[in-house]
C-alpha cells in the first residue's frame, strides 16, 4: 500500500496513546515499529498522538531521535519511508514520570488538554509495557490524577501474575479502575496472521469443519521452540520457568483455538466463552500421569549453528543450584465429546535447534488400507500450521509416485499455502500491529478475558504443585537438541513421534 494512501471508509479512530515503559525493550523492538507500520499504511488518524512515559530524564527531541534510530534498526530498509517516518515521529512526545507515586500524573491530563481542546471526545489508551507489579499503582495513580474517563482503555502484557493468587491480585487492582470491557490483556500469538487463519480455516471450510473431531483426528501436536537462551532475563525467568512463561499463555491459547466449538458469532465474548470451556475441560495430572506424560528439562552446554553456547546454570548471573525448567513436554487431553480419546502433545523449550512455532493436526488413517504394507506409516494426512518463522498452512496428502517402474508406490507431499509466496505484494503484519489496531477500534476478540487467565493458572498451578511434591530435578539436554530423550520416549510409547522425526 502506498505510504500516503488512506482507507476508503476513513474509519480510523482518534486516540491519545500513553505508553508506559517508553524506553524499554518491548517498546523499542515491537511497539514503535508496529505503530510506524500502522501509520505508513494509513491506519492512524492524523490527530492521533503518542506520549512516551519513563523514569529516565530525557528531552522530547532526544526521545524522538531515539525512536527514529529504533525504526532504522528494527524496520526493513525497504519499508522505511522518509515522509512516513517524519509524520510518525511528529506524533510523539515524552514525559518523565515516577510510575509508583501519584505525584506527576496530573501532567498527563495537562498534556492531553494542550494537544486537543476536547479530550472527552477521544479515548485515552494506556499501554503498560512495564512489570506487572506496577499495574495496580499506575492504574490508581491515573485515576487520582484525573486522567481517565468512561472511554479510557488499558492494555496489559503477560505474564498476569506468577500463579492464580497473584494473578487475582493484579486483576483486582486493574479492575478497581477499569471495567472488564475496557481491559485488553495481550497474548501476542493471538495477533499472528496464521492464528487468525486458523479460525477461518476451521469455521469457514466444511472440508475441515466436518472432520474436526475425535472420529477423524488421531492426535494434535504443538511445538514452540526457541533458539535463544535467557538473553539477560535471568531474574525474571528463573522465577517463572518455561511452564509459566510459555505454556500458561501461548500454548494454552493455541490449544483453545484448536479445540473450541464454533462460537455463535465473532463477538469477543462468544469466542472467549468457547475458549473458557476448553480450559475447564483440560485434564489435570495425577501422580501416575505426571511420571508418564510430563517431561521437564534444563539445557546444558551445547552447540547451535556451529557455535558453543553455555548451559543454563552457566549463564551470566545464574543461580548454580537452580532447578527451573527451560523445557516442557507433555501429553494432555480435553475431556469433552469432540476430543474424547485425542491426545494433545505440547512441547516448548529454549536452546532448541531452530526457532519454530507450529501446530500439526494428525488425521486418522483410512480404516481399510490397500497399498504397500511397508508404506502404511505414510497413510495419514497432516495439517501443518506454521506460526513462525514463515507463516503458512500446508495439508500433507498422499499421491502416487510418478514413473513406470513405481507401480502404486505412494509419496507424501504438501498442498501448500505460504503467505509470503501466495501474496507477494502484501507485507504480513506483525502481531502487534493487528493488536494495537484492535485496541484503537475498541474490539476485544483478540484479547484474553480475566476468567481465561484464571482457569489457565488453576491448571498450571496444579502441575507445578505436583512437581514440587515429587522433588525431582529437571532432566538435562544439550543446547541445540530437541530436549531430553524422555520427551521422545513420552510420545513413542503411544506409537507416535514428533513431526521432525517422521
Amino acid at each position: 500500500m502506498n505510504a500516503c494512501k488512506r482507507p476508503e471508509d476513513d474509519s480510523r479512530p482518534v486516540i491519545d496513546l500513553a505508553l508506559f515503559g517508553a524506553l524499554g525493550d518491548l517498546s523499542l523492538r515491537k511497539l514503535y515499529p508496529a505503530l510506524y507500520h500502522l501509520d505508513r499504511e494509513g491506519l492512524l488518524h492524523d490527530d492521533t498522538r503518542i506520549l512516551g512515559l519513563a523514569r529516565q530524564e530525557v528531552k522530547a527531541d532526544a526521545f524522538r531521535r531515539r525512536v527514529t534510530e529504533t525504526l532504522q534498526t528494527y524496520v526493513k530498509d525497504s519499508e522505511l519511508d522518509r515522509e512516513a517516518v517524519k509524520r510518525f515521529i511528529a506524533r510523539l512526545d515524552y514525559l518523565q514520570l515516577d510510575f509508583a507515586t501519584a505525584e506527576g500524573y496530573r501532567a498527563i491530563a495537562e498534556w492531553r488538554t494542550a494537544v486537543r481542546r476536547d479530550t472527552e471526545a477521544y479515548p485515552l489508551v494506556v499501554y503498560l509495557a512495564v512489570p506487572a507489579s506496577l499495574y495496580g499503582d499506575i492504574c490508581r495513580n491515573l485515576q487520582a490524577g484525573e486522567c481517565l474517563d468512561e472511554l479510557s482503555r488499558v492494555v496489559v502484557e503477560k505474564p498476569i501474575g506468577y500463579d492464580f493468587e497473584s494473578s487475582c491480585e493484579i486483576n483486582d487492582a486493574i479492575g478497581e479502575v477499569f471495567p472488564e470491557s475496557r481491559i485488553y490483556r495481550i497474548d501476542h500469538y493471538l495477533g499472528k496472521e496464521t492464528v487468525q487463519n486458523l479460525i477461518a480455516l476451521r469455521f469457514a471450510n466444511p472440508l475441515f469443519g466436518t472432520q474436526w473431531n475425535q472420529n477423524h483426528i488421531s492426535h494434535v501436536e504443538i511445538t514452540v521452540a526457541e533458539r535463544v537462551g535467557i538473553e539477560g532475563r535471568w531474574g525474571y525467568f528463573d522465577r517463572a520457568g518455561q511452564l509459566r512463561d510459555m505454556v500458561q499463555n501461548h500454548l494454552l491459547q493455541l490449544v483453545c483455538l484448536i479445540a473450541m466449538d464454533p462460537p455463535a458469532n465473532l463477538d469477543a465474548d462468544a469466542i472467549r466463552d468457547e475458549k473458557v470451556k476448553i480450559l475447564k475441560a483440560l485434564q489435570p495430572f495425577s501422580e501416575n500421569r505426571l511420571n508418564r506424560d510430563v517431561v521437564r528439562g534444563q539445557y546444558i552446554a551445547g552447540t547451535i549453528n556451529g557455535k558453543s553456547v553455555p548451559g543454563y546454570l552457566e549463564e551470566e548471573g545464574a543461580n548454580r543450584d537452580s532447578d527451573t525448567e527451560t523445557f516442557v513436554a507433555m501429553k494432555t487431553s480435553v475431556a469433552n465429546w469432540r476430543w474424547a480419546g485425542v491426545p494433545f502433545y505440547l512441547r516448548t523449550g529454549k536452546r532448541m535447534p531452530e526457532k519454530l512455532s507450529q501446530i500439526i493436526i494428525h488425521f486418522r488413517q483410512q480404516p481399510h488400507y490397500i497399498f504397500d504394507p511397508d508404506q502404511r506409516n505414510l497413510a495419514a494426512n497432516k495439517l501443518i500450521i506454521r506460526l513462525q518463522p514463515d507463516e503458512g498452512i500446508a495439508l500433507e496428502v498422499l499421491t502416487k509416485d510418478s514413473g513406470l517402474d513405481r507401480g502404486m508406490r505412494l509419496r507424501r507431499g504438501p498442498l501448500h499455502l505460504d503467505f509470503s509466496s501466495a501474496f507477494p505484494q502484501e507485507r504480513i503484519p506483525d502481531a502487534y500491529e493487528r493488536l494495537l489496531l484492535e485496541v484503537m477500534k475498541g474490539r476485544q476478540y483478540l484479547f484474553v478475558r480475566r476468567d481465561e487467565v484464571e482457569h489457565a493458572w488453576h491448571w498450571c498451578d496444579s502441575l507445578i504443585a505436583a512437581w514440587r511434591d515429587m522433588g525431582e530435578p529437571p532432566r538435562r539436554y544439550p543446547a541445540g537438541s530437541w530436549g531430553p530423550v524422555a520427551s521422545i520416549a513420552m510420545i513413542t510409547q503411544d506409537g507416535r513421534s514428533w513431526y521432525e522425526d517422521y
